[in-house]
């Protein structure tokens, strides 16, 4: 038989308090790409209210970078929507695996956690759930950490930009990718979860070799997933001892 879904707590301002300050240590590293986004921004030719209300109402870091290469006295609408669309289809992805969780609660409450739906609030709060423990307010509180840290760096950015105007010199796009692996090797171990992650990695990999860009973080998430489609999980038959107990 399935697996049984823990039920998932609605919202409550303790919650998000938790998963605001659970994530804020790690939300840091942001700022350094906020700082980098604005001073992008600035030398695009973006007026510092035009960057400050992408990052407010955007909140997609790769996203942003992205649309800044297209900018100009003529935006491509098209290529813009269909660039940043592309970078962020993982999103759809991100949020199907929420969805055993989420279908539980009010509409208002299921869609509105998944505005500030990133990739360290969503890797934390899978791993929460896979655990036994799903909280919403960690995907809330660690959402709202990253998007004030992101503004936070936005705003220095336009000040302050050249102290840090490419972060991978000094290996900050790493930081992310260990934080990402380092919920893989806490979450749940088996021979399925192994193969999801050996073939979502080759996926990935295979894509970042041979396909435009940013494609990669979807292929990735698309092989991985197929994997845990035609290998369902399933718990042990209960013995006829157990049963009759």
């Amino acid at each position: 038989m399935p697996t049984a879904i823990p039920s998932m707590p609605g919202l409550t301002l303790a919650s998000i308090g938790q998963g605001f300050w659970r994530l804020l240590p790690l939300s840091m590293f942001v700022v350094v790409f906020g700082l980098a986004y604005g001073l992008a921004a600035v030398q695009t030719g973006l007026t510092p209210v035009q960057t400050v209300f992408m990052s407010f109402a955007v909140f997609a870091g790769t996203a942003q970078f992205a649309a800044l290469e297209l900018w100009g006295a003529q935006v491509p609408i098209i290529p813009l929507l269909i660039t940043t669309f592309a970078i962020n289809a993982r999103h759809l992805l991100m949020g199907a695996s929420l969805y055993p969780w989420l279908k539980q609660l009010p509409a208002t409450q299921r869609y509105g956690s998944l505005l500030v739906l990133s990739d360290a609030n969503w890797a934390m709060t899978l791993n929460d759930c896979q655990q036994g423990k799903p909280n919403l307010g960690m995907l809330v509180g660690g959402g709202m950490a990253l998007w004030v840290t992101w503004m936070g760096g936005t705003l220095l950015g336009m000040t302050f930009g050249n102290l840090i105007a490419n972060p991978a010199r000094f290996g900050l796009d790493m930081v992310m990718g260990c934080f990402m692996l380092s919920m893989v090797l806490g979450g749940r171990k088996s021979l399925r979860m192994l193969l999801v992650w050996l073939v979502a990695a080759a996926s990935g990999w295979l894509a970042y070799r041979y396909l435009p860009e940013n494609t990669h973080v979807v292929a990735g998430a698309i092989g991985g997933g197929l994997v845990g489609l035609f290998w369902l999980e399933r718990t042990p038959e209960k013995t006829t001892e157990e049963s009759d107990a």
